[in-house]
C-alpha cells in the first residue's frame, strides 16, 4: 500500500529494540497525507458506523481528526495531556511503560448520548485509546469506532480494544513491535 510505504522506520527509538513507526514522514508527503485523509473520509462517507462528531488524541491525532472533521463536516474534540484545555475538564490516567499519564476532554465537549469517532496516529499497546474512550464515556458519549493510520497487532493493543467491545480500523499494519 503506498501510505505504509511513506511511513519511516527509526530502529531503537525511543529505546533499543523498538521500531518506531514515524508517520511525520507520511503527512509531509501531499500525496501520502491526501492518501491518508481520502482513505478514512470514503470509509465514512460510504461505510459504517455513524458518528455525530470527531475526537482526536494529542497530538497527531489532531492532525487527522481535523481534516476528517472538514471533509466530512463534523466538529472535532481536542483529547489532551492535563493541564491544557482551559475550561471544566474530565481526566482520565493511564498507565505508560514506565509509568502513568493523564489526559482530559471538556466536560461540556458534546451532549450526552453523542456517537463519537475517536482519532489517532497509531494503535500500540492500546493504552492511551482505552483511556480517551474512558474519558469519552465519562461525559455520556459513545465510542462508535477508533481509527488509526497504523496497527502494531503484535503488541497487542488491537486485542486489548477489542475484548472491550470497541471497534477498530487501521489503514496499515506492522509486523512486530
Amino acid at each position: 500500500m503506498p501510505i505504509k510505504s511513506r511511513i519511516r522506520t527509526v530502529p531503537d527509538y525511543p529505546k533499543k529494540g523498538i521500531m518506531f513507526r514515524d508517520i511525520t514522514t507520511l503527512i509531509q508527503d501531499p500525496v501520502g497525507f491526501r492518501l491518508v485523509i481520502d482513505n478514512f473520509t470514503q470509509r465514512y462517507l460510504e461505510e459504517k458506523p455513524g458518528f455525530d462528531i470527531i475526537a482526536g488524541i494529542e497530538a497527531r491525532g489532531f492532525i487527522m481528526g481535523g481534516a476528517l472533521s472538514y471533509t466530512l463536516g463534523k466538529g472535532f474534540v481536542p483529547i489532551r495531556k492535563k493541564g491544557k484545555l482551559p475550561h471544566d475538564v474530565v481526566s482520565q490516567e493511564y498507565d505508560l511503560e514506565y509509568g502513568t499519564d493523564i489526559i482530559e476532554i471538556h466536560k461540556d465537549a458534546f451532549p450526552e448520548g453523542a456517537r463519537v469517532l475517536l482519532v489517532d496516529d497509531l494503535l500500540a499497546t492500546g493504552g492511551t485509546a482505552m483511556a480517551a474512550a474512558a474519558l469519552i464515556e465519562k461525559i455520556g458519549g459513545v465510542v462508535t469506532e477508533m481509527a488509526f493510520i497504523v496497527n502494531l497487532p503484535d503488541v497487542g493493543g488491537e486485542a486489548r480494544l477489542k475484548e472491550k467491545g470497541y471497534a477498530i480500523y487501521s489503514q496499515t499494519e506492522f509486523e512486530g513491535e
